[in-house]
């Protein structure tokens, strides 16, 4: 045997052998887990997963009669999608399931085609679970994350703070007893509590109210406390031996026995294809509120995120639930919450909460005959008062009031128009923002800083003083079609108002990265009329991928080779005569 010819083959083998392994990890995060999992991780899984699965029982069935579903829809949204996450997911405490937020829109978007809690409604909401699930999946396949960026931070938080109101509001009729018209206008709903007000059933508003504030009371206690699920057992005692139902109290009543089966019935490609606008904006909506809850657990851990990953494992979680009948899921902000209070260390801790789902599904449902509706009501409520961002709102109005207005503007959209047309009116405003903030970027006229070769912005020092006959300008954004007007006339507004006292323009570069066709061809003729008014044109600081443009469109001759500098400071000594070295134009094809 050739021993080296031997060690050559075996490594070729391990390689090629590993590289499918590496690939199934990152596709499967939790087989890494394989050799290195211990006893107490378990033992944290265990307690997390156990902690997350009696928070999850009360409001996944919640969360499906705010999506207007039958109860039993929610445990069958907490059970595969979470099996599915924990595999595949790379956040080790995100609690995939049923939220308020998609609920919402589901009921608010498939609302539209088919009566609220119809078969038809059903086949809709499941549909669109797999019209999310395909979206994503192949959102992360392509890496196209980056969308989600058209739903700026003020925006959501404007979208998710109306969707809040609308949501509690949504459930005062289940709260009071009232049977009111369903509806996502808060106005509308508002007016019909009024006009039924005599209409109120005591003993549902009494169990109503008093549920908030038992919640309310236990989550102030101790957050990690199974609150929801103790209010639930509570109301199911008190109903069963008072028989409040035989006085009027609306309760769940039967809840089918058993695990959800696999069916395609539902799948249609024209229902599809109606649905699509509804699925981009849960496809979004719902990315953005898992990734960023997951990315925040993480940054406090010290570990890091695959925002593509996350595209894949979420979106593949909503095409396996729909197979096995469920709605729309992603990551849900309380129990990741609980999930990582309660120490999860792993996807393990998503697999025992769903373990605690499927023995809730096959042996516990006939224990919530007599939960009263105004219970699920006032667990929706309570978990829903997080969803408003009044912080969000004191913290724009001290540091910008421009995204302040697009948090207004969003709030209001969605709280008087709907929910899709919040979410439209959000995307359009982003837009419009980008737009404008890139049109007029910020810049700076130079002042030195007393005797010392610092030059910094003459608004933001006092004893930062100009040099007479000197006009410093600092750009800082690239140079491009949208803002080479705006360059041009702040340019010569600043030669106005100096009353054209001007004899040297120095444009300190140093934060403008590059310059497309249209701002070239703006700087070439700023120069020349400046030429012909006898103001000598400058550049300093300006970075290599930058020279090279101006090297290969020319304009390095029309500047002059010696009119750059490595900064201001080189710059401002020419004119005092002593000649620095300029910066050298050697093209490269590193953006160095």
């Amino acid at each position: 045997m050739n021993t080296p010819g031997f060690f050559k083959i075996s490594t070729i083998v391990s390689i090629q052998m590993s590289s499918p392994i590496k690939k199934l990890k990152e596709f499967f995060p939790i087989l890494g887990l394989i050799g290195s999992y211990r006893k107490e991780d378990f033992r944290s899984d265990l307690n997390a997963g156990l902690a997350v699965g009696v928070m999850l029982i009360p409001q996944g069935m919640a969360y499906a009669v705010l999506a207007g579903l039958p109860p039993v829809y929610g445990l069958y949204a907490a059970l595969v999608p979470i099996i599915i996450y924990g595999l595949m997911g790379t956040s080790k405490q995100l609690a995939v399931g049923p939220v308020a937020m998609v609920s919402l829109l589901v009921i608010a978007g498939v609302g539209a085609f088919a009566e609220v809690g119809s078969d038809r409604f059903i086949m809709l909401a499941i549909l669109t679970a797999f019209g999310v699930g395909l979206t994503q999946f192949l959102m992360g396949v392509f890496r196209m994350g980056f969308l989600v960026n058209f739903l700026s931070h003020p925006v959501l938080s404007g979208f998710t703070s109306a969707a809040a109101i609308i949501i509690g509001a949504s459930q005062l009729a289940n709260l009071l007893g009232l049977r009111i018209p369903s509806t996502s206008f808060v106005p509308e709903i508002i007016l019909n509590v009024a006009k039924n007000f005599t209409d109120i059933h005591i003993q549902t508003a009494i169990i109503g109210i008093a549920s908030i504030a038992l919640l309310l009371f236990l989550k102030s206690w101790k957050k990690t406390f199974p609150s929801a699920l103790l209010v639930v057992f509570i109301g199911i005692i008190v109903t069963y031996f008072f028989n409040l139902q035989e006085q009027g109290l609306r309760i769940v009543g039967d809840i089918p026995t058993g695990l959800p089966g696999l069916d395609v019935s539902w799948f249609s490609i024209s229902d599809l294809g109606m649905l699509v606008p509804l699925v981009l904006v849960i496809s979004l909506v719902g990315y953005m509120e898992s990734i960023a809850v997951a990315k925040a657990i993480a940054s406090k851990q010290g570990e890091k995120i695959d925002p593509n990953q996350e595209l894949v494992a979420l979106g593949t979680a909503n095409l396996g639930g729909a197979l096995f009948q469920s709605f729309p899921t992603t990551g849900g902000l309380s129990r990741t919450a609980m999930n990582y209070q309660a120490g999860a260390r792993s996807g393990v801790a998503s697999l025992i909460s769903a373990g605690l789902i499927a023995l809730t599904l096959l042996f516990l449902t006939p224990l919530f005959y007599y939960l009263p509706s105004a219970i699920l009501a006032a667990i929706i409520i309570v978990a829903v008062t997080s969803l408003f961002d009044g912080k969000e709102i004191k913290h724009l109005w001290r540091t910008d009031r421009l995204d302040l207005s697009m948090f207004g503007i969003t709030f209001f959209a969605t709280l008087l128009l709907g929910i899709e047309e919040g979410i439209a009116v959000g995307v359009i405003v982003t837009l419009i923002m980008v737009i404008y903030k890139s049109t007029k970027p910020h810049a700076a006229v130079l002042g030195r800083l007393g005797t010392s070769n610092v030059y910094r912005n003459i608004d933001r020092y006092e004893e930062a003083k100009e040099i007479d006959g000197v006009l410093i300008f600092r750009f800082d954004s690239q140079l491009y079609f949208a803002n080479a007007d705006f360059f041009r006339d702040k340019i010569e507004h600043l030669l106005f108002e100096r009353k054209n006292a001007i004899h040297t323009i120095i444009i300190d570069a140093s934060a403008m990265p590059s310059a497309d066709s249209t701002g070239i061809h703006m700087l070439d003729k700023l120069i020349k009329d400046l030429k012909e008014k006898n103001i000598t044109f400058f550049i300093a600081g300006a970075l290599g991928p930058l020279r090279d443009i101006f090297k290969q469109c020319g304009l390095i001759d029309e500047i002059g080779h010696k009119n750059f500098y490595f900064d201001v400071n080189h710059a401002i000594e020419n004119l005092n005569g002593n000649e620095p070295e300029y910066i050298g134009f050697e093209v490269v094809q590193s953006n160095k």
